[in-house]
This record gives structure tokens, sequence and C-alpha cells, in this order.
């Protein structure tokens, strides 16, 4: 179905990012670089890795089901070169190949398991593709996933020149099903969460506080600026541009973790970007967000609908 990465093929372009709580496509067209559609579904993908070691059957056959579903909408609109890339749930879970096989099967293409690296230079590059390049630098883009949080310190001047990436093991998914068991968390719960990323965070060979901004990225950013800016739920889950190079002050970002955290789960409900899938989650992964301000110091966080979703679909492209 889908020409070499490299190919000479016209037309659209496409990717898919295989994360631990979400599984995202993007269809873009490199000649205008307009986005033709941008798609995400919670699958959980990372369900129990972080205390099993393996992906479930369960998670397999929603992936499955999310798989048929986009590569459906990648040749509707005559997409010929697609890239998948896989992360921090397909990398530590010791039955991985099986989400590589159903990959496979799938869409018919291998999908690219992609190291701390790779992964930091893609979200790197796709998350300032759109912002305003005069940023003042050093920029740090925060990418918290569901099983590892990205940190990616470099130039925005220059977006293959990185300062520093790490990968650290703090996620929404694997903090919230190591630590936060009641609803709404206690507070000794909450306080296991940010001793984790204290040390997560001090232990960093990135330097969070020598940042001069701060970048946040995918679904638990979009999701808290969302919160925050109060923006209406209506259009947001496919078309995230309201969100584009959005400016949010740091106490803003705070105060927003701080009252998704104290709400129950069901109150979390019908908030923007707040699906049933995630509304459990944010709070871990608000957390971390918070957690990555503070360290960097930071006044404002700058929020970016690009990541690493538009990095491998870009990277397509000659």
């Amino acid at each position: 179905m889908w020409a070499g990465p490299m190919a000479e093929a016209s037309g659209p372009v496409a990717s898919v990012d295989c994360g631990t709580n979400t599984v995202r496509l993007l269809v873009l067209d490199p000649a205008t670089g307009a986005t033709l559609t941008r798609k995400a579904r919670i699958v959980r993908l990372g369900e129990g890795v972080d205390a099993t070691g393996r992906i479930t059957r369960a998670a397999l056959d929603r992936a499955d089901e999310v798989l048929r579903e986009f590569g459906e909408v990648a040749a509707a609109y005559g997409v010929r070169r697609l890239r998948v890339g896989a992360t921090s749930a397909t990398r530590d879970a010791e039955n991985g190949s099986e989400f590589v096989t159903a990959v496979e099967q799938r869409l018919g293409v291998t999908p690219d398991v992609l190291s701390g690296a790779e992964e930091a230079q893609l979200t790197f590059g796709g998350a300032l593709r759109h912002l305003d390049p005069d940023l003042p630098g050093p920029v740090l883009v925060a990418d918290v996933g569901g099983g590892s949080t990205e940190l990616v310190l470099g130039d925005a001047h220059d977006r293959s020149r990185i300062v520093s990436a790490d990968s650290l093991q703090v996620g929404s998914v694997r903090l919230h099903e190591r630590h936060l068991h009641d609803d709404p968390p206690t507070a000794a719960q909450v306080a296991a969460v940010r001793a984790d990323l204290d040390e997560a965070l001090r232990s960093s060979p990135v330097d969070a506080a020598s940042a001069a901004t701060v970048v946040g990225v995918a679904g638990t950013a979009l999701t808290i600026a969302a919160g925050a800016l109060r923006l209406s739920p209506e259009g947001l889950e496919d078309d995230l541009t309201p969100l584009r190079g959005a400016v949010l002050d740091a106490e803003a970002v705070h105060a927003e973790v701080d009252r998704i955290v104290a709400l129950p789960v069901a109150d979390r409900l019908g908030g923007p970007l707040m699906s049933p899938g995630r509304a459990d989650v944010i709070g871990a992964g608000g957390l971390v967000l918070s957690s990555v301000l503070h360290h960097a110091e930071a006044e404002r966080l700058v929020v970016s609908e690009a990541d690493i979703l538009d990095g491998l679909a870009w990277s397509l492209v000659r």
C-alpha cells in the first residue's frame, strides 16, 4: 500500500505515533505544509506495563482497531508515504515485538521503535516547526507521555542542534498506576508522585533551569492549557490550531493542575480534550508538567500542537 520512506512520491504523507496512552495520526500535504487531518484515540497501550512488563492482549486488540481506522483514513487521503513510531510502552514491554508484528500486519510497514535520542530529535524538530523562531533560547521542550517524559534542550534557530536530552521514566499512566489509587487521590499519594518527579528531574542530565523558554507538547500539556484558557471543547479533538503558540503564565498552569488533581474523575469529564481515556491519568500528567515548570523556574509556558508526530511526518519529506 505504502511507498518506501524516502520514495519519490508526490501527494500527502502520514505518520502514526503509538504512545503509551494514545495512538495518533497526522496526514499533511508537504507541498503546502497544510495539515489535512490530525486524529487521536486513547488506547492505553501501556496499561499495566509498569507492573508486569508486558502489553496486555486487551491493549493489543484496542490498538489493532485504531490502526485499522487510521490505515483507512490515510488511504482515503491518497497517502503514499507512511511512518509509524513506537515509544515508551513498546520499548519497555518484553512482548513489544507482538505490537510491532500487529502494526506490520495492519498497516504493512514496520514501526520504528524509537530510541530516546531519536525521540528527542523528532520531538524537538516537530514542536518548533510552527512556533516563532525568535523564541528566547535555550528552549526546553517537555513531552509528557503516558510511560515517559521527554525533555529536550536545544536551539530554536537550529532545530537540529540539541544541547541535551533525556527520557525520564515518569509519565501519566505510569505514575497514576503507581501512586494515585484513590479518586480523588489523597495528599499522601500526590506527595509520592511529586517525590518521584523531584528525584527524576534532579538526576536528569538536562539542566531545566538553564532554559529561557519552556514549550509543552502532547496530550497532557494541551489538555491542561485548554482548561486553563477555558476553551470550548467543541471542535478541539481534531483541530488543535486554537492552542498553537498559546502562552500561559506558569501560575495559571499550576492552578489548573491543582484544580484537576483535586477533582474526582467523573467531575473532570466534559472539559476540553478531556476524554474518558484521559480523565483518570491527567492528574498525574499535570503533576509532571507542573514539576518541570518548577524545576525550570519558568514564568510562562508556550504550547505547541505539533510534536513528535509532526517530526515523523516531515522526516518523510526530502
